[in-house]
């Protein structure tokens, strides 16, 4: 595993946990000689994310749309920055280069760039290990909002099961290393209850 990306707010969030974990992840990071792909700014817990690795000696690219660059707040002392002409370029590349992938706590950009990795991951377009950082219980109600998708049908268990999650970074950084997908089972079972759902109409 030499590249993780890392999905995170472009705030601080409010308690001072958000930022000490956040530091205290890409010191580990660093210190593993992992390349870490982020978004590429220089405020929020991206900031601190890439302050970290970079004052440990690490190497931290960031990959950032022209839009969002234009508007100053991509940091100007990354190992490398990407500019692309959109966020779903950005998804695209970050896919890509990374070897594995950690989410933060953030917003609605940290949701929809999980989501995306989490239904490549369903459609087996990627095997490669998706982590959260539950840092301070934030991530509680979507790992609820998993478990209950998984009893009502609409999320495979052993999709839910490749989800790793851990509120200790030293934890997470292990069980991604010593990741293996869990086997998906074929869909023929739903395909024919849809079948036999339409043929009662």
């Amino acid at each position: 595993m030499n590249s993780i990306c890392v999905f995170c707010g472009s705030s601080l969030g409010i308690d001072k946990i958000y930022r000490e974990e956040t530091a205290r992840l890409g010191v580990m990071l660093a210190s593993c000689g992992v390349t870490v792909i982020y978004g590429g700014g220089k405020v929020g817990l991206m900031g601190i994310l890439a302050e970290s690795i970079l004052h440990s000696g690490g190497t931290c690219i960031g990959i950032m749309p022209r839009a969002i660059s234009d508007l100053e707040i991509a940091h100007d002392g990354l190992t490398r920055l990407v500019i692309v002409e959109s966020m779903a370029e950005r998804k695209a590349c970050m896919a890509e280069m990374a070897d594995a992938f950690i989410a933060l706590p953030g917003g609605l950009g940290t949701l929809d760039e999980l989501a995306e990795i989490l239904t490549l991951n369903q459609l087996r377009i990627s095997d490669k290990p998706i982590g959260l950082l539950n840092i301070n219980g934030y991530f509680d109600h979507l790992t609820n909002y998993f478990d209950h998708a998984v009893r009502e049908g609409f999320i495979r268990e052993e999709h839910h099961r490749n989800l790793i999650v851990s509120a200790d970074p030293a934890v997470l950084l292990e069980k991604l290393q010593t990741y293996r997908p869990v086997g998906i089972d074929s869909w023929i079972a739903d395909i024919k209850k849809a079948s036999a759902y339409f043929r009662d109409l």
